[in-house]
């Protein structure tokens, strides 16, 4: 399973949503789209959006910290 997560370090959604993945031991890779520009346009490509945070499952997007919809695609 691949998961991306686009953050940034100031967001407090995105802190919430790594300690998240974090306690439930999913691995992620992190991509800080204040300081990388390239995963800043990837993450625009895929949301149309540059608002933080968005998690990519597999090619699932979800913007936010939607723990709900994380848990059910993750089927946690």
């Amino acid at each position: 399973m691949e998961i991306k997560v686009y953050s940034m370090q100031s967001c407090p959604w995105c802190v919430k949503l790594k300690e998240f993945l974090v306690k439930n031991k999913i691995k992620f890779e992190e991509f800080d789209v204040k300081r990388d520009k390239r995963a800043l346009l990837e993450m625009v490509q895929k949301t149309g959006d540059t608002a933080v945070p968005v998690i990519d499952i597999n090619g699932k997007i979800i913007r936010g910290f939607d723990e709900k919809e994380i848990k059910k695609v993750l089927k946690l």
